[in-house]
């Protein structure tokens, strides 16, 4: 008996491939669109009443104050007058029949501070503007001459003048008649009773007024003297008059 070994098929190769009928495969190309800008949404909220308003108001707007330079704008890449069509375009896409007005916030160059806070005091801001007031309260130190009826005193460079009360009279009588000449008669029914135990002649008055330019020193010369009349009140540039709340009682 014979042992016979059968030896393993071997399976055939496949058939090599032709290339040449496989079309190639092409990579399509999309074209990048241009990102588009979208503008922000604010969600839809139930409308408050705005507790800073006082009872009878209702708010009908408000003021956005945006500190922006030409040059800022410029190292930004853009324009104010970009960034303002932005926000007018914000506006109407969430209030289609809201009305815009843009209002240019001049100041000279190279003004201190903060840019919003230069536009708001060049617009006018009344918070911007209180403050403001509030921190210039402090007067300045005044010059010259200054006649306060009002509060019945006189300064001179800042200094209150050491007149008496007659004399103060005697310089008020003459400021409420400005630029007209009285006479001495005018200044004695004016400022002396009948009633006093002493009334002064016309001589008197000149020794009054002599006392009322000494005490008055370099501005004396806002008494002038009018030669057989009498005396006159002449304003300077360096006098002011603070009136009360009726300038002369005898201007028609």
């Amino acid at each position: 008996m014979s042992l016979t070994i059968a030896q393993p098929r071997t399976a055939a190769a496949p058939a090599p491939l032709d290339l040449g009928s496989v079309a190639p495969i092409r990579t399509r190309r999309t074209p990048i669109q241009p990102a588009r800008t979208t503008l922000p949404t604010s969600p839809v909220v139930a409308p408050q009443r705005n507790r800073s308003l006082p009872e009878g108001t209702e708010a009908r707007g408000f003021a956005l104050y945006v500190g922006i330079d030409e040059a800022a704008a410029a190292a930004a890449g853009t324009t104010l007058a970009a960034v303002v069509e932005q926000l007018k375009a914000l506006t109407a896409q969430l209030v289609p029949t809201a009305e815009t007005y843009a209002a240019v916030a001049v100041a000279a160059e190279d003004s201190g501070g903060r840019d919003v806070d230069v536009v708001r005091l060049a617009l006018q801001d009344r918070s911007a503007v209180a403050a403001r007031k509030q921190a210039e309260k402090t007067e300045p130190e005044e010059t010259g001459v200054v006649i306060d009826i009002s509060r019945k005193r006189v300064t001179l460079d800042g200094e209150a003048a050491p007149l008496t009360y007659k004399e103060f009279e005697l310089l008020q009588f003459l400021v409420l008649r400005e630029g007209r000449t009285v006479d001495r008669s005018a200044i004695i029914d004016g400022l002396w009773s009948d009633d006093e135990d002493e009334t002064p002649n016309e001589r008197t008055i000149d020794v009054h007024v002599r006392r009322l330019r000494s005490k008055l020193g370099a501005f004396e010369e806002i008494v002038r003297t009018v030669r057989g009349v009498g005396y006159r009140f002449d304003r300077h540039a360096d006098v002011a008059v603070r009136y009360a709340s009726t300038p002369s009682p005898d201007l028609f």
